[in-house]
């Protein structure tokens, strides 16, 4: 097994076996130690995890009878059950992984508390300790009002309590959108040719997520065009290679089954790894961008060329209007203030003409020239 991320899930670890060989284990208290079979991150792998959380006989052998079990009826017991229905193992490796990292901090905060007790206040309070995290709160509560969902649909809650909250306001904007003159210095200090080039065009010109963006290949190329599924939704792409990424990727040599960017060891960029490569390179760069503002830049690219919600849908992989539209308005606010300014400069022009004329010497002396037109002087 090669050597996992850093940051491995709750009660994971890594050891190095008497071969020398990297090896993860699930070792908690009053549970057999688990070592793991298939590959880190895989979905397999994930399974293997989720069983040892809920300590099924198959992964995770008990200790001690009655040793951390599961109580019946409780927020965790309702958990563990989640994680065993269809519509959880039908979610994608990536967002198992985020999202079962929300729900497992939600599960140590609330898992004794009773499902039947469990109100719509005590939800509420559980989101007021988190109001300087605003996001993680909103995210914790769409992943609980998600299990509850279910769990009223399968009788085993009498209500879902988090129906009646509501999302706890964040500053507006989120990752930073990268602007047409951040792109032209990034593009300035990083030439043609460099990884960190074809790293911004990769996604700027694709519009994809950099957890998709790693992913794409020379095998990823048919007839001219990228051909992908997108990881997070499962969206099949197939984008045109526009011109300028076009002439990048001639740049450089490519070997058949890895992807277009690999690090410094010629090996596949985990997401995070690529996050913080490319936010150092950004630095070198003195520009504040992210990988993910690239995505915003490159939508924003899209609606300022007047491109509908559908197309920039069609590029990007969004699911809903909701998550373009903010594109879409502000692009158009753009071009009516564009149109606005035509409107205000001709009235300006028309005014500046009535106070020439209004000057001494001119035959309409004596009347001078105002926002409303043209009004006689006032004498006492």
């Amino acid at each position: 097994m090669a050597r996992p991320p850093k940051r491995l899930p709750l009660y994971v670890t890594e050891f190095r076996d008497n071969r020398g060989t990297i090896r993860l284990r699930f070792r908690r208290k009053g549970q057999a130690v688990h070592y793991f079979k298939a590959a880190v991150f895989t979905p397999e792998w994930w399974a293997e995890y989720q069983a040892c959380l809920a300590m099924a006989p198959a992964h995770a052998e008990k200790l001690r009878p009655g040793a951390n079990r599961v109580v019946p009826g409780t927020v965790e017991a309702l958990i563990v059950r989640y994680y065993q229905t269809a519509r959880w193992k039908a979610k994608s490796a990536s967002t198992r992984r985020n999202q079962g990292a929300i729900i497992e901090r939600a599960r140590r905060a609330i898992g004794p508390a009773l499902v039947k007790g469990f109100k719509a206040h005590h939800a509420e309070a559980l989101l007021a300790k988190m109001a300087d995290r605003p996001a993680a709160a909103n995210n914790m509560r769409k992943a609980l009002k998600a299990i509850w969902a279910w769990a009223v649909a399968a009788e085993l809650a009498p209500a879902n309590p988090w129906e009646s909250t509501a999302r706890l306001k964040m500053k507006k904007g989120g990752f930073h959108t990268w602007t047409e003159d951040e792109i032209e210095t990034f593009r300035r200090h990083w030439g043609p040719g460099t990884r960190e080039r074809l790293a911004l065009l990769l996604i700027l010109n694709t519009c994809q997520r950099r957890s998709d963006a790693i992913r794409l290949g020379p095998d990823n190329v048919v007839n001219g065009r990228l051909v992908f599924r997108q990881q997070k939704t499962g969206t099949q792409m197939d984008l045109p290679i526009i011109g300028e990424l076009r002439a990048e990727l001639g740049r450089h040599r490519f070997e058949a089954g890895k992807p277009f960017l690999l690090t410094e060891y010629g090996k596949p960029f985990t997401s995070a790894g690529f996050g913080n490569w490319f936010a150092a390179r950004c630095r070198a760069a003195g520009v504040p961008g992210r990988a993910h503002g690239l995505r915003k830049a490159a939508a924003t690219r899209l609606a300022m060329a007047g491109a509908t919600q559908q197309q920039i849908k069609a590029w990007g992989g969004w699911k809903n209007d909701a998550e373009v539209s903010t594109y879409v308005e502000a692009a158009n606010r753009a071009r009516q203030a564009d149109q606005s300014a035509d409107m205000m400069a001709s009235r300006q022009s028309k005014l500046a003409t009535a106070i020439t004329n209004a000057l001494p010497g001119n035959e309409i002396s004596g009347r001078v020239a105002t926002p409303t037109g043209l009004e006689p002087v006032f004498s006492p």
